[in-house]
């Protein structure tokens, strides 16, 4: 995992230590400004989350709580560890390439 968190410091989401973590919590306007401009649906989704708020300016902070870990992970180390590193390179490449753009549009919501 040492080298999987130097390649997120280089990408710029390491101030955060633990990015797979599956709970996530947005505020709604952060989540209508986040989510239009995601594109990965893999293991590596919440980095590109992470990525998208920051290039967005939206701060995100690591709070902790307590967790329970769920016995029968779904994950292969090997082949899903390839397939982030896969992903995070395509993730790169398209936002500096400019075919993945951020949509600084905030969106408003209109009570009902």
């Amino acid at each position: 995992m040492y080298g999987f968190h130097t390649i997120l410091r280089v990408l710029g989401v390491g101030h955060i230590r633990d990015t797979q973590c599956g709970f996530k919590l947005f505020t709604r306007k952060a989540a209508q400004q986040i989510f239009p401009s995601q594109h990965l649906t893999t293991w590596i989704f919440d980095v590109e989350i992470l990525l998208l708020a920051k290039m967005l300016s939206i701060p995100v902070e690591e709070v902790p709580i307590e967790w329970h870990e769920v016995a029968g992970s779904k994950l292969n180390v090997i082949t899903d560890s390839l397939q982030m590193l896969r992903d995070l390179l395509i993730l790169r490449a398209n936002h500096l390439l400019g075919r993945w753009k951020v949509s600084q549009n905030t969106v408003k919501v209109v009570p009902s």
